[in-house]
């Protein structure tokens, strides 16, 4: 009853659950039972019913729709004759005289060619396709490409050469922007199902080339973004000549929405290098495509690529952030970057770990030293206290890029006790820092707290049994003295 109701919604679930019910059946009861279904489904006229007490009136073309997706399901496990009649029932479903049972069944031919033998798809399947093809509804011309990439695994070469290939590329220059944007949608599967020589020689030059520059924003807005995918398959020789000029055009186009396109689908290039080229123009890319379509469109690949496993490209990235947050404001920052932010302090490279310190240097420059108090400076106080030393060594690199930032009540109460902390640390490496950190906050402390705090601290390092320790501790304390 449920199949044939005109609730879209409720008669998608209906067949859905219909298909689990008919897998679980035996092939004899499929062709007893579910088979008779599907033929009073395609050929019943009018009816009613009733149903607790409410009498229920549907019309027959809801049954037909139903039907269309239908066909697929143990196909298989039908006898020969009863495959000719499911596909005879399937093509007068094509033929039908309602635009919307015409779409139906387009929309499920490709998936029930993939289950017949190629003689059965190429003899009957094909010539309805190509007449669902040139439909006068461009809602039922939008299933061509998807439909033309099952068969093109079906069918033989000469078919694919010379009915498969043309719709395609008819479908390419469609009236209808929205086939349009169905082939640009598909242009990867539709290079994969041609092969790489039709690829470079037809789909190039007769889809891939024209979308890029037609007159919708949005077919060329998918049309870049499937672009990547598509030039899998295409000789780079004609990639240079063809896609490379058609893409700098792309660059320039007045829709942000296709700039910013084709900038995440170079942000997303397998080469490092084009990577790292993109991202260390940026800036240059905000101006093109606004700070609107960065966000939405580029910073997820941005995100991503915080992570990339060649250490320039997060170089490149840490030293973007700034830029990038300035102009996204400090609440849009806290919720998608922060944590990006601090996790580069941990990185395994030691380039990545000190851009990350200076970076937090740029960004409290920014936002306020308030801002660093509340959201840095916890950090940095739980990483000084790691057992990694390489953590409490960028803890100390962070409280000294931060320092001079702060004003001398501020730094005596948040940063210097950090740092004197670390001076009993067991990593020399670590306590000869403490004592460069000191020299650079001489400057900025007063006289109590170089006398009570900081001078004892130096003149213990100063007496330390390592040499490079005690050689910075003098040079600290000789500067101490001299403020």
């Amino acid at each position: 009853i449920l199949v044939h109701v005109s609730h879209s919604m409720l008669m998608s679930q209906a067949c859905k659950s219909m298909c689990k019910v008919v897998r679980q059946m035996s092939p004899e009861h499929i062709t007893e039972h579910f088979v008779a279904v599907v033929r009073r489904l395609v050929t019943r006229e009018w009816y009613a019913i009733t149903m607790m007490g409410t009498f229920l009136c549907f019309c027959r073309y809801t049954s037909r729709i139903a039907a269309s997706g239908l066909f697929q399901v143990s196909y298989d496990q039908l006898p020969p004759a009863t495959q000719a009649e499911m596909r005879a029932m399937f093509i007068q479903l094509c033929r039908d005289d309602l635009p919307l049972v015409r779409k139906a069944a387009a929309t499920a031919l490709g998936g029930f060619a993939s289950m017949m033998d190629p003689a059965s798809a190429t003899a009957e399947i094909v010539p309805d396709f190509l007449t669902l093809a040139s439909d006068r509804q461009d809602s039922v011309r939008c299933q061509t490409v998807e439909n033309a990439v099952a068969l093109a695994a079906l069918v033989p070469v000469d078919v694919k050469l010379n009915q498969l290939l043309p719709v395609v590329c008819a479908a390419a220059k469609d009236s209808a922007w929205r086939v349009r944007w169905s082939v640009g949608n598909k242009l990867p599967e539709i290079c994969a199902a041609m092969g790489p020589d039709l690829a470079t020689s037809v789909i190039c030059d007769q889809c891939l080339i024209p979308l890029l520059g037609d007159s919708e924003a949005e077919v060329k807005t998918v049309a870049a973004s499937r672009a990547h995918g598509a030039a899998q398959h295409m000789s780079p020789a004609h990639l240079i000549a063809k896609v490379v000029p058609a893409c700098v055009t792309l660059a320039r186009d007045p829709s942000e929405h296709v700039r910013a396109s084709l900038a995440s689908v170079l942000l997303s290039d397998e080469s490092s290098e084009v990577r790292l080229n993109i991202i260390s123009n940026l800036e240059k890319v905000n101006d093109v495509v606004g700070i609107d379509q960065l966000s939405q469109s580029l910073l997820p690949a941005i995100v991503q690529l915080a992570e990339d496993r060649q250490w320039r490209v997060r170089l490149a990235i840490i030293e973007f952030i700034p830029t990038l947050a300035s102009q996204l404001g400090v609440t849009y920052f806290e919720e998608h970057l922060l944590e990006m932010c601090m996790g580069w302090l941990c990185d395994v490279v030691f380039s990545i770990r000190e851009a990350a310190t200076l970076n937090l240097h740029r960004l409290a420059q920014h936002f306020g030293v308030a801002w660093a108090h509340a959201h840095v400076l916890p950090r940095i106080a739980s990483m000084h206290v790691n057992a990694n030393y390489l953590y409490r060594m960028i803890s100390l690199h962070a409280a000294k890029v931060l320092a001079p930032l702060m004003s001398s009540d501020q730094l005596q109460l948040s940063i210097l006790p950090l740092v004197l902390q670390l001076a009993s640390d067991p990593v020399p490496n670590i306590r000869f820092n403490v004592a460069k950190t000191l020299e650079t906050m001489a400057g900025q402390l007063d006289d109590a707290a170089k006398q009570t705090l900081v001078g004892p601290v130096l003149h213990t390092l100063a007496t330390d049994p390592d040499g490079d320790v005690q050689y910075f501790a003098a040079r600290a304390i000789h500067l101490l003295q001299q403020h």
